[in-house]
């Protein structure tokens, strides 16, 4: 919105605005007994723009009936006519779309002279209601002392654009369970945590002494060098799972600590993790239990999830067992984001971020490029900030914990770096999104992160997903506010065989019906057969020449197939015209085809 600097009107947050001005007293109320003006009667929230600042202008809005509802000139008349009535120049400026008038007091009124005018029109039994043009900003930074350390939610390089979704929603109704070690109590939290489990049924895991049992709370992790394993060095307690909830769902506008993505929402904690990490077996029945089903010897869930964190992992392929808990968790409606894990490595090679129907996440540092940590592949659906502490501290991801080294003592902040941090980005990003619209499938909901994600403003080699979320643009997205639920897919089904180190091929699709330019994130999903994926060169080429590189080659990626959505800002190319997929092998003794690939706009 644009506003005069000459008119020096306050801009206000929406959180401000008062419900009084949602249910503005009738006419009926406008005269007040025992002698009382009409003007004193008026509340100061009918007067003022912010607390203490006298409005400039007024919202008029008049009965069905009145000619002040169908002319201007109607309403302008009556402007000077109260205006005059109240000793001061009101002007009528315009109608609105609903059908108000919009009259201007002009500046330097006190709160006295806005109220004598107030009073004027609650007194017109054809005035339905009249209230302060408010000028609201569509966010306000929230006073969280340690909020400017959030730069994973709000810069503009390679933060995930959060603070403008929380004008359309905070994650009010929604619950997320997260599956970690469990919560340490930290007033930064308390507030927004409900009803979890402990789901560790192995007392050499558990540490706090029994098995299964209806508290969550985190006694610590910590271990002595080898007691994980030969060779293993000691470790303190990490918290974990605090940190990450905090990132979810901090409370926020407390005047402490950092401000949570859906600080709306509520946390479900459910312990798995304990001393040298949990078991499939909890995991699974801990997945099953958010998500609203059965487990043998464990109470119905009171708070079922529809969103899952799990920022944990192991190596190997995604079993059976958990697929299944994963496939059922999502028939029930609850969406699971999982970490793509800290390898370096494929994700196809780490469980659970290479199961189906989860959104496996990548980590960006500071500067928007892969962290250097960080899983990739094929199999990562989406990038989200997870700090880069190498780089300095800074960098890294501050959220809740706790300061004891073994058992639990203060609480604290710190800075934590890996994929676990990039998950809670998301999961925080679903529940927002949910809250938007309750309506939404896991499908959709993954469907509309992806669409609306912004391509990495850094380099990552192996795949990082669609590219680095925007929670802004999703959350408008699903509430039909702007952004992409999908938009408009074209597709070509044509393979083309890929010489070994020969020339490159391209394939074609052609766009029409479309106006302007392309999206800021057009979304390329490509199907590629090859044995040594490192080979590859693969480019987008514009209808005009540009290309755009999708992929770099990379002599130590030596997983099949290329099979990936990226995300690429186009938004300088007009949409409409041949676009092409340029694929080159590079390197020698492997082909491949390219299957098929697409653009969604």
């Amino acid at each position: 919105m644009r506003t005069s600097p000459a008119l020096g009107r306050k801009l206000i947050s929406v959180a401000a605005v008062s419900a009084a001005l949602l249910a503005a007293p009738t006419a009926a109320s406008a005269a007040s007994p025992g002698g009382e003006s009409a003007a004193s009667a008026v509340p100061a929230a009918q007067t003022e723009a912010a607390p203490g600042t006298p409005a400039e202008r007024l919202i008029v809005g008049y009965r069905s009936g009145a000619e002040e509802a169908r002319s201007n000139r109607a309403a302008e008349a009556d402007a000077a006519a109260k205006g005059e009535e109240a000793g001061e120049d009101v002007d009528f400026t315009r109608r609105l779309g609903t059908g108000a008038a919009l009259v201007d007091l002009g500046s330097g009124l006190t709160g006295a002279d806005v109220a004598d005018v107030v009073a004027e029109y609650r007194a017109d039994p054809q005035v339905a209601y009249v209230v302060p043009d408010r000028l609201n900003t569509a966010k306000a930074d929230p006073n969280d002392t340690e909020y400017a350390k959030q730069w994973d939610l709000f810069e503009a390089t390679a933060g995930m654009n959060v603070p403008a979704a929380w004008s359309t929603a905070t994650g009010t109704g929604v619950t997320v369970a997260v599956i970690d070690t469990g919560y340490v109590a930290h007033t930064d939290l308390a507030a927004n945590i409900v009803g979890g489990y402990d789901f560790i049924a192995d007392t050499a895991v558990s540490v706090d002494g029994d098995g299964r049992d209806g508290n969550p709370a985190d006694p610590g992790d910590y271990y002595a060098a080898n007691e994980c394993g030969s060779g293993v060095p000691a470790s303190n307690s990490s918290w974990h799972g605090t940190h990450v909830a905090g990132t979810i769902a901090a409370v926020t506008n407390n005047g402490k600590g950092i401000a949570g993505i859906a600080h709306g929402a509520k946390i479900s904690p459910l312990r798995v993790l304990g001393k040298c990490g949990g078991y499939d077996s909890d995991i699974i029945d801990a997945i099953t239990w958010a998500s609203g089903g059965t487990v043998s010897g464990v109470p119905a869930n009171t708070n079922v999830a529809k969103v899952i964190n799990m920022s944990l992992g192991g190596d190997g392929a995604c079993t059976s067992a958990t697929q299944s808990a994963i496939n059922a968790a999502v028939s029930r409606g609850t969406t699971v984001a999982v970490a793509a894990g800290n390898e370096n490595d494929n994700v196809a090679n780490h469980s659970p971020g290479n199961c189906n129907n989860v959104i496996s996440v990548a980590a960006t540092s500071r500067t928007g490029a892969k962290a250097s940590y960080s899983n990739y592949g094929s199999l990562v659906d989406i990038s989200a900030p997870g700090g880069q502490t190498s780089t300095g501290t800074a960098n890294g991801i501050l959220s809740t914990l706790n300061s004891g080294t073994k058992t639990a003592s203060t609480e604290s902040y710190a800075y934590y770096q890996g994929t676990s941090m990039a998950t809670p980005h998301i999961a925080g990003l679903v529940a927002l999104m949910k809250s938007a619209n309750s309506s939404l499938t896991p499908a959709q909901i993954e469907t509309a992160i992806k669409s609306n994600a912004r391509a990495l403003p850094g380099a990552c080699s192996g795949g990082c997903g669609a590219g680095l979320a925007d929670a802004a643009r999703t959350v408008q997205a699903v509430s039909g506010s702007g952004g992409s639920t999908g938009g408009t897919t074209f597709t070509s089904t044509t393979a083309v065989g890929i010489p070994d180190n020969g020339s490159a091929v391209e394939s074609p699709i052609a766009v029409t019906g479309r106006t302007g330019n392309a999206p800021t994130a057009l979304q390329v999903g490509v199907d590629i057969t090859h044995t040594y994926r490192g080979d590859l060169v693969v480019d987008l080429v514009a209808p005009d020449g540009t290309a755009y590189r999708l992929k770099a080659s990379s002599t130590s990626d030596s997983a099949d197939n290329v099979v990936a959505t990226y995300s690429v800002n186009a938004s300088g190319e007009v949409a409409n015209g041949t676009w092409k997929l340029r694929v080159q092998d590079v390197a020698a003794q492997d082909t491949g085809r390219l299957n098929s690939w697409k653009l969604t706009f």
